[in-house]
């Protein structure tokens, strides 16, 4: 084996494994299996133009170089970033620890308690930072967060305000440029009318339904909303308030002012900037709008012992479930950031926070008197970390603080701001009064701490306690937190202990050269708004990945903003509606998406203003193109586009797909793929190639981001020549294309941090390496089909009888000995593996994708545990309901205790083959009661009252 090639350590597959695997699906070679999966007239003609691949080591030595390019000054820019300190103990032990960042959205919640309780943990600090009463486990972020309050706010409009057409939402004009932007982008499809000014002059009246306030303003003035609020209540407008979350630690909570929503960014506790993200946003609300709020809720339950158990709450509002009449898209987060801000709160508890945020307040009045001592105008009267500076010339100032590598914000020719953070120094003070000193001609020293006046008036200073639960007062030392963090690490099961074959997923391997990039400070300390030729770095490999997916893709262009496939659905669909409105075709809103679509489908559709069409499937699980072809001449006239995933979401390369997209560019429409499934397309086939106009990848998916429990992730969207002037642009760094459409996201290039692991993924695989392990993909999955046929049901194949990259079990004829899905799910864990996904996107079904990363034993062991567990299905009588599968998973209390009510033996529950016991994963806790939960909706930590001697 040659060390030195990439492909050889991703992909698991070796190459004596093939005659076996083979001979198994009764092909002669992988060719053969690739010519009869994927319909010929698809298939590409020529291998893609990409470079050729790197190995580790020069990889590793090329990132450097290209940090290098990248100019790390210190930047005092704000505008909802700042530089923040990542404790080591929890950049070792969670951003750099496969057990956090390769573990999946956690659906199955008897394996997944330890980051349940991590975004537990989480949700409590926002409630009690915010003063609300419930809060989601993140958000993409502050932005996005801000347009899913304000869709919120519309969806909860009274019936009255919905029968008078009550349209308008005010947005005061010290919300953030970003945010604005991106209220910008969602409002339109959805008729809302944005009405931008000053809270102090607005004229309250009935035709509004809702407000966002910025809290401090977005150049660091701290206002008094208590008025404007109650004013809004009034008029029964909603009001929701983007809002610092280190201010609040010394701020008045919005909560306590009247604030129906509090939305914003966690990136200041400890995530690093870079280049604008990932980072969790937060979302706090009221518990009577429990069933509105967008993205995951944890809540609190018990188990089948009547343990605490923790779980997803809830989940019938979500997109998956609701599908059109979702009032969001929102399918992943952002955990891996949510655990790490929430794990930084942990380790400083209240009076570490209190710490910080004193310290940033106290060297911000050091820095507003220093300068007014030289004689310069600070305007805001009260703030927090950020003050207003009004010069002559704001250039002259620019030109000595960028020699001095220091950024600022300049509002305009002669106004600009300063944002103080948590790693700012008191030299680093020193450096940025030297800065004024040199433009004014004059010296002073820095004004004694103690001769600070204070900024904040009494009535909007914090008196009410918060963080009081034990676990933000029981890990301040390191040894205590890294205890604490692996004892939560156990709970999960993560790739680093066995495979996840969860359909539509691609949980493949997320390689340890890929992420070292994220730990660089080269790569990490960059704000989203510095200049970009301080970036240069960054823009090398942006611009790089950009190129590489069009080519991939078989497109012409390409925007990283995205930070989700389902924000990528959305930009996609909105370039679309952007392109017809250019062509004077404003009346082209109808979207035909097939029955057996993601549920982020419709939603997105939905978002982007369009009418949802859903068109048939046929037996075979195919598109019906009869049905299809009469919604099309139906709607010719208003047709705006087809959206359809390929190869299918039933795991079928459709051999009419080129049919399909023709017909819907005879009638005017555009096509768009979701991307969700390009795993099996990388360097066989391509978007362009079956006629689509826009895709959106998963880089979280075929591009090797790992999904952190459920976030980050990046949707880019790659399209055709004629959508690519529709690119989304953002207002502060100049992206997109010439006809921009607002934003999508709020950072240029979204979460641009984890785009350095797709760009690695990329540049070490090259073109064969990437086309093997699509090749290999493919042979995994039918390798699975053929070893459980006979014993399972494959539900659909396509028509030479293989599968694409993934395919569905049906479970539905268990049914008859009273065996459910979920029943097999949770015994699959029993076995160490962590479920297919379930009754997607067919109900009573397991969706099953093993990837190109894993080994032949793996796919064995997966293959040995189903086929045992369809035999302890046969051996199940019909009367008996205490059987292996209804009561599993078997946890350790249960192996271990002194009583034993079961008709089967303690190793059959626990070691059901003998593999299980060389790495036997135990279950937390019995299985979840679900129902329970959600009529007891608990989603914040014990409180400490709970804690005390009752008397």
């Amino acid at each position: 084996m040659r060390t030195d090639v990439f492909a050889s350590r991703h992909i698991g597959i070796r190459k004596e494994n093939l005659p076996k695997m083979l001979d198994t699906i009764g092909v002669e070679n992988l060719e053969q299996l690739i010519h009869q999966t994927i319909p010929d007239d698809i298939r590409l003609k020529s291998t893609l133009e990409l470079d050729a691949p790197m190995s580790e080591d020069v990889f590793l030595s090329h990132i450097h170089q290209l940090s290098k390019k990248n100019k790390v000054f210190k930047s005092y820019i704000g505008l909802g970033y700042h530089e923040s300190h990542t404790p080591s103990v929890i950049k070792r032990n969670i951003l750099e620890n496969p057990g956090w960042y390769t573990a999946y959205t956690p659906y199955q919640a008897e394996i997944a308690q330890g980051r349940l309780e991590a975004l537990l943990n989480f949700q409590t600090m926002v409630c009690d930072l915010t003063g609300m009463e419930l809060a989601n486990a993140s958000l993409l972020d502050e932005s996005t967060a801000a347009a899913e309050a304000m869709t919120m706010m519309f969806d909860l409009r009274s019936r009255d305000q919905k029968k008078n057409d009550v349209l308008k939402f005010f947005v005061s004009e010290e919300v953030l440029p970003q945010t604005l932007s991106l209220l910008e982008t969602r409002s339109a499809p959805l008729g809302i009318a944005l009405v931008i000014g000053n809270h102090n002059d607005f004229t309250f009246d009935g035709s509004f339904f809702g407000a966002l306030l910025q809290y401090p303003g977005k150049h660091g003035e701290v206002y008094d909303y208590t008025g404007f609020v109650a004013k809004a209540k009034q008029q029964q407008m909603k009001v929701a308030v983007a809002a610092d979350i280190l201010s609040l630690v010394m701020l008045q909570p919005p909560g306590e002012f009247g604030a129906d929503v509090v939305v914003g960014t966690t990136q200041r506790f400890g995530i690093p900037l870079g280049y604008g993200g990932p980072h969790a946003a937060y979302f706090a609300t009221k518990e009577e709008y429990k069933r509105h709020i967008p993205g995951r809720i944890i809540g609190v339950t018990r188990d089948t012992d009547g343990g605490q158990a923790l779980r997803m709450a809830l989940q019938t509002r979500e997109q998956h479930i609701k599908r059109a009449k979702a009032t969001s898209n929102i399918c992943t987060a952002q955990v891996l950031l949510a655990v790490m801000a929430g794990a930084y709160a942990v380790y400083h508890g209240p009076g570490g926070l209190s710490y910080i945020a004193e310290q940033v307040h106290t060297k911000t009045k050091i820095l507003s008197e220093t300068l007014e001592k030289l004689g310069y105008e600070q305007s805001n009267t009260h703030f927090f970390d950020t003050i207003t500076i009004t010069l002559d010339n704001t250039h002259k100032l620019r030109e000595i603080a960028e020699k001095n590598e220091i950024n600022f914000n300049y509002i305009n020719d002669n106004v600009m701001s300063i944002s103080i953070n948590e790693a700012t120094t008191m030299t680093d003070l020193e450096m940025i009064v030297a800065c004024f000193e040199q433009l004014s001609g004059k010296n002073t020293p820095l004004l004694d701490i103690a001769a600070a006046t204070d900024a904040i008036p009494e009535s909007l200073k914090r008196t009410s306690a918060f963080m009081e639960n034990e676990v933000f007062n029981s890990y301040h030392s390191e040894t205590e937190l890294m205890r604490y963090l692996k004892k939560l690490e156990r709970k999960d099961l993560a790739l680093n202990h066995s495979m996840i074959s969860l359909g539509s997923c691609t949980m493949k391997l997320n390689a340890a050269t890929e992420m070292l990039p994220l730990s660089m400070p080269e790569w990490g300390n960059i704000h989203p708004f510095v200049p970009v030729e301080q970036a240069e770095g960054y823009l090398t490999v942006l611009t790089e990945l950009e190129k590489d997916l069009n080519v991939i893709t078989g497109f012409a262009g390409t925007s990283l903003q995205p930070n989700s496939g389902a924000q990528g659905e959305f930009a996609g669909l909105m370039t679309i509606r952007a392109y017809h409105a250019s062509r004077g075709e404003t009346q082209r809103n109808v979207c035909i998406i097939p029955a057996s679509a993601h549920g982020t489908n419709p939603a997105s559709a939905v978002m982007a203003g369009m009418k949802v069409v859903v068109s048939k499937t046929d037996e075979k699980g195919n598109i019906d193109l009869k049905d299809l072809e009469e919604k099309v001449q139906l709607h010719s006239e208003n047709l705006a586009a087809l959206m359809v995933t390929y190869p299918s979401t039933h795991g079928v390369f459709e051999s009419s797909i080129r049919q399909i997209t023709s017909l819907i560019h005879e009638h005017g429409g555009q096509v768009y793929m979701d991307g969700a499934n390009m795993n099996a397309q990388v360097g066989l086939t391509n978007p362009a190639t079956i006629g689509a106009d826009v895709c959106h990848l998963n880089l979280h998916k075929t591009f090797a981001i790992p999904h952190g429990g459920g976030g980050p992730g990046v949707g880019p969207i790659c399209v055709a020549d004629q959508l690519v002037p529709f690119l989304p642009g953002n207002p502060i760094i100049k992206t997109g294309g010439e006809k921009a459409i607002s934003a999508i996201s709020s950072a240029p290039w979204g979460s641009s941090l984890v785009c350095l692991i797709s760009y690695a993924y990329i540049k070490m695989l090259g073109e064969a390496g990437l086309t093997s392990s699509t090749e290999i993909a493919i042979l995994n999955a039918n390798y699975i089909k053929h070893r459980l046929s006979g014993k399972f049901d494959v539900l659909y194949s396509g028509e030479n009888g293989r599968a694409a990259h993934e395919m569905i079990i049906d479970c539905r004829p268990f049914k008859q000995k009273d065996i459910e899905v979920t029943d097999i799910a949770k015994r699959l864990m029993d076995y160490g593996f962590h479920a297919p996904t379930v009754s997607f996107p067919v109900a009573g079904t397991i969706m099953i994708e093993p990837t190109e990363s894993e080994s032949l034993a793996e796919l064995d062991r997966f293959c040995d545990a189903m086929i045992a567990i369809r035999e302890e299905i046969d051996s199940i009588s019909e009367d008996t309901a205490n059987n292996l599968l209804k009561n599993a998973p078997h946890t350790l209390a249960m192996a271990t205790s002194s009583s034993w009510d079961f008709p089967y033996s303690r190793e059959q529950a626990v070691f059901p083959l003998p593999y299980v016991a060389d790495n036997k994963f135990w279950p937390s806790v019995r299985r979840v009661d679900d129902a329970y939960g959600d009529r007891n909706l608990i989603c914040t930590c014990t409180p400490i009252e709970a804690y005390a001697e009752v008397e």
